[in-house]
């Protein structure tokens, strides 16, 4: 294999290396151009390109080797760039109208993909063939993500299976996810998947929601989803037959949330979804397979050589493993990579590895340009590219283009030297990738697993060449499933003990740009084939990345996140030396509630390492719905709350050795020069609601803070659920000492809260509105929003500014920050979103 790429592979390479920069930057833009402005620049590049490829090599731009390779990477990025642009907005273009959001709408349609059914709901995407709202027709996005939710008193849901056409009655809205710090984007997640609304299913009498037919299209995913009841209906344990479940058909949905959360602490997680190595090892039995069988053909043999059948059967049957198995990035590269040496082999040519680990990542890039922000993506190439660049390249490559080889290496001995060499090799290959992949890791998920070495050294094989050919064969023989299913509990028992010690996961905050770039250079030159003096390079580049510096305020100042957790509350608050947790956010679901989705990557993100003070302003699911998940995740010196004396999550602190104390009226102490003062509720309203039990509003936790900075007094006041009648009490007890310069707005901007005097009392200059988009509680109601327009009050919510961030450098909503063309359009409205940014601090970064 050739050591350097000759002139026409480094223009390959550039070329490659232009697709993939074009792609990423104009996956940057906040706003689309016109469609014409992205045409006619990938036309220019389209024909540069052609014009360079094109060149004799032997005229005078051979000698400007470096010049004609810039200039063909700067021709690709500009087509990859238009392309790119042209085709979100394609995608784009399929926006739901906004006149139809909330609005009742009949719906004829095909379920498409695999519903996924939990305790409360079904969860599925949908393909509209017609609706109408009313007697008019109208045009809908075509794929939506739908939820048909339980209800106490009604019938029960439907079995819903792919291929399934029904009629139904919907409620949708644009797409729009949470938006916070280090956060996932739920938005470009469905924008990659093509769907365009999401919504739910409504129960109408006039219009009652009946199925029309059954299989109608989507085979495969018919296919796929009989293989999985077939799992479910045959494997009694839930946590073994959601792996086999992914494992054979692809559904990661399928593995329950505390089998993931394990398979993450662990380093192995990677082996849950159908990965390059499973996609190697289908193909390479495939082509053993088509070879033992093509040699008993005379006929056959006279046809095609045996070689090229079973690399072309060996492809094929890959190719269709991938399809069957969901497609994800991983199977797409190596079906991709399989491809590309097949191909090249039947045409008499041997690339070096470079250029096949560049074409397959090209072809990844224009097949899904929005890939590119997946984690998944460069963990998959990295992984490969590392082993390939380490000296590990002929090992890698004979697993991976075994069909291409000579036809005696197609026998079954061939699979036993495979396996051998394979094992043999393990222990190397799985430390350049563990060591590798670790900095990676750590830019995208702040944690890193530190017993995963020793995890995968155990689970590669057992399921690599255990419960996944077991899963796959079980698809003839089910009762293969049994045995696969015994091994998969037997891991899982075995990866528990290995997660059981505390030091089983290291985290690290966020790393800044620079850093995470250092980081990644470090460990490129740490592991490539280099003398040891550059190699020893890499190790002081890894710093910055393994201990980044933590910002912090400084004595006496204090800086405030109020976190976008939907229709909930929670606010983070930080002083020199303490954190404080106010609220924990809502439960979305039984599976999912905002302390695992949000509050503790964020936490983890920031480099808190614990909650001085966890307070629960009062019971409301929507406030201490998360709490749960920061207990067991975060150690909590103290938990403050108005919780009654038998509530779960006071016996859950009380077995973590969390001190417990109510949360009084009149407390005050001070952090790090900063002042916090509990004005609410009262030690007698505390006492008789053991005996009374009022609204839980009643009872909610009022928090004032004041801090100092820029020679200024600059405080806050965080209400929960407080109502009008605890307002006037506050009032005319405090009156106006209640002034401060930030409000969390009391219940959300519900009618029954943010009284005139109250409002006249705290004269704040910027309220702060935590609720979810188009929640079904109407909040903020227009007429509180009114009486904080006649005060000249600016007021910033949650759905358009996305997580909040107020202190000594300003205050900033992150939506704005991080806008980009798929998301939904309220973040560019100036309704409270970047206006209200300045009035608090001199350095605004909106």
């Amino acid at each position: 294999m050739p050591s350097s790429p000759s002139l026409p592979g480094l223009r390959l390479l550039a070329a490659g290396a232009g697709v993939v920069l074009g792609s990423s930057l104009q996956l940057q833009q906040a706003q689309l151009w016109l469609p014409v402005h992205y045409a006619a620049l990938a036309v220019l590049g389209l024909a540069v390109s052609r014009l360079l490829f094109g060149l004799d090599r032997r005229g005078p731009l051979r000698r400007s080797v470096h010049a004609l390779t810039l200039a063909v990477l700067t021709a690709l990025t500009a087509v990859s760039f238009g392309a790119t642009g042209l085709r979100a907005g394609w995608r784009l273009a399929e926006q739901l109208p906004a006149e139809l959001e909330g609005r009742d709408l009949a719906v004829i349609g095909v379920i498409a993909g695999l519903p996924q059914r939990s305790a409360e709901a079904w969860r599925f995407h949908f393909e509209p063939r017609s609706a109408r709202i009313g007697d008019r027709v109208i045009e809908l996005p075509s794929r939506l993500s739908l939820g048909w939710y339980a209800t106490p008193d009604g019938p029960e849901l439907p079995a819903l299976r792919a291929g399934q056409r029904w009629q139904l009655m919907l409620r949708l809205k644009r797409p729009h996810g949470l938006s916070n710090p280090h956060g996932f984007d739920y938005e470009l997640y469905l924008f990659e998947q093509g769907v365009r609304a999401t919504g739910s299913v409504r129960a109408v009498r006039d219009t009652p929601n009946r199925l029309l037919g059954d299989g109608e299209g989507h085979v495969v995913d018919r296919l796929r989803q009989s293989v999985r009841d077939a799992i479910t209906a045959r494997v009694a344990d839930a946590s073994s037959a959601g792996v086999l479940a992914a494992l054979a058909v692809g559904d990661q949905a399928a593995i329950e949330r505390d089998d993931w959360a394990l398979y993450r602490q662990t380093g192995v997680a990677h082996l849950m979804s159908i990965s390059g190595l499973h996609v190697t090892m289908f193909a390479w039995l495939a082509g053993l397979g088509v070879g033992a069988l093509w040699r008993r053909s005379r006929r056959a043999m006279g046809m095609c050589p045996t070689p090229l059948a079973a690399r072309w059967g060996g492809l094929t049957a890959a190719c269709a493993y991938a399809v069957f198995a969901g497609w994800g990035v991983p199977a797409q590269r190596t079906v991709l990579m399989l491809a590309s040496v097949v191909v090249l082999g039947a045409a008499g040519l041997r690339w070096s590895w470079p250029l096949v680990w560049t074409a397959a990542m090209v072809v990844v890039t224009a097949i899904d340009p929005w890939a590119l922000l997946q984690p998944g993506y460069w963990l998959s190439f990295a992984a490969v590219g590392l082993l390939l660049a380490s000296g590990e390249a002929r090992g890698l490559v004979a697993a991976t283009s075994g069909l291409a080889t000579a036809p005696t290496r197609l026998r079954w001995q061939g699979v036993a030297e495979w396996l051998v060499r394979l094992l043999s090799g393990g222990l190397r290959t799985q430390a350049i990738a563990t060591l590798g992949l670790a900095p990676l890791t750590l830019v995208f998920f702040q944690q890193l697993s530190l017993v995963g070495f020793a995890a995968n050294l155990v689970a590669i094989p057992i399921i690599t060449l255990g419960v996944t050919p077991l899963a796959l064969l079980g698809v003839l023989l089910p009762p293969l499933w049994g045995p696969a299913a015994w091994t998969v509990a037997q891991l899982n028992a075995g990866l528990q003990w290995l997660a059981t010690p505390d030091w089983a996961v290291w985290s690290v905050p966020a790393a800044t740009p620079w850093a995470a770039a250092c980081g990644l250079l470090g460990a490129a030159l740490a592991l490539l084939p280099l003398p040891w003096t550059s190699r020893a390079l890499g190790l002081p580049l890894l710093l910055p990345l393994l201990a980044p510096a933590v910002p912090r305020p400084a004595e006496g100042a204090y800086d405030m996140t109020v976190i976008d957790v939907g229709q909930g509350t929670s606010v983070l608050l930080r002083t020199a030396r303490h954190t404080l947790l106010y609220d924990t956010g809502p439960q979305y679901s039984r599976e999912s509630d905002a302390g695992g989705r949000v509050l503790l990557p964020l936490l983890r993100s920031l480099g808190e390492e614990r909650l001085d003070l966890l307070m629960l302003s009062h019971r409301d699911s929507d406030h201490v719905g998360g709490a749960g998940a920061v207990l067991r995740g975060l150690p909590v010196t103290r938990l403050a709350s108005s919780l009654e004396a038998s509530h779960g999550l006071l016996a859950l602190a009380g077995t973590l050795g969390v001190d417990r104390e109510p949360c009084v009226a009149g407390r005050r102490w001070t952090w790090d020069g900063v002042q916090f003062e509990l004005l609410h509720p009262t030690a007698e309203a505390l006492a008789s609601a053991e005996q009374v039990k009022p609204r839980p509003n009643t009872l909610s936790c009022v928090l004032r803070i004041g801090g100092r900075w820029s020679g200024q007094a600059h405080t806050a006041l965080l209400t929960g659920d407080l109502e009008r009648e605890q307002e006037a009490r506050l009032v005319a007890q405090h009156g106006g000492l209640l002034a401060s310069e930030v409000l969390l707005v009391p219940h959300h901007g519900s009618k029954t809260s943010s009284s005139a005097a109250f409002l006249d009392a705290v004269a704040p200059r910027v309220a702060v509105v935590q609720a979810g988009y188009r929640n079904r509680f109407g909040h903020p109601a227009m007429e509180v929003l009114a009486r904080y327009a006649e005060r000249g009050i600016s007021v910033v919510d949650s759905p358009r500014c996305g997580a909040w961030h107020y202190g000594p450098a300003g205050a900033a909503c992150w939506r704005p920050r991080v806008r980009r063309y798929w998301h939904h359009p309220d973040a560019d409205s100036t309704h409270n979103g970047v206006e209200v940014a300045n009035p608090v601090g001199p350095e605004s970064t909106d």
